[in-house]
């Protein structure tokens, strides 16, 4: 059975949105895409490769698909290991209204996202990654479905955007699995959930 991987980018202030250019995703009048490129480097690029080496399918919220499906199939190298897991691996969207998708290997989840992803992973070699998608990841993480938490934090705060944790989700604890600092600074951190959050107290005890 699969595990299901989040992968995501987020800025200081918890912003994951058009990390990749400035017309990426310009939604509520967004105009900060592109952060993430500056601080590209060979410590990221590696630990995405190892991402994708154990990939074996894509799950996407529509907007992430919309993005990916503009660019992705464009890329034909078959030497591209990004291009090539993404072109060649089965995808599933989450959408009410996609209907005809055009990228090969789509597969449309309906309504009840709970049974479709959990049949997912049932029939999944190898993890199934879930890129960006906030809207997506927090109705998974709110039905206990994601598995791992890759956090890429980068280094800037934008004071603006959409979040990937927004006020009003579960309140969840997590497990650290492991961590590195690329060489531009940006903390890349993996988590398991670990139920709910354990509560305590600084207030000195009061002498008996």
């Amino acid at each position: 059975m699969g595990k299901l991987v989040l992968t995501t980018f987020v800025t200081l202030d918890g912003v994951y949105q058009g990390p990749g250019g400035p017309q990426e995703d310009t939604s509520g009048g967004f105009g900060q895409g592109g952060w993430a490129v500056p601080f590209d480097d060979e410590d990221t690029d590696r630990f995405i490769h190892e991402v994708y080496g154990r990939v074996g399918a894509f799950l996407l919220g529509r907007r992430t698909y919309d993005i990916f499906a503009a660019y992705w199939p464009r890329v034909t190298d078959p030497a591209d290991p990004i291009a090539s897991k993404l072109n060649g691996l089965p995808k599933y969207v989450a959408s009410t209204t996609l209907t005809d998708p055009g990228w090969a290997g789509t597969t449309v989840l309906g309504a009840d996202l709970a049974a479709e992803v959990t049949a997912a992973k049932e029939r999944t070699d190898g993890e199934i990654l879930l890129h960006g998608s906030g809207v997506l990841t927090r109705s998974l993480f709110a039905l206990g479905l994601v598995d791992t938490l890759h956090l890429l934090t980068y280094p800037v705060v934008l004071g603006a955007g959409r979040r990937l944790f927004e006020e009003g989700g579960v309140p969840t604890a997590f497990r650290h699995t492991g961590g590195r600092i690329t060489a531009k600074g940006i903390a890349i951190q993996s988590y398991e959930p670990a139920g709910s959050p354990e509560y305590g107290t600084y207030e000195l005890p009061v002498n008996g």
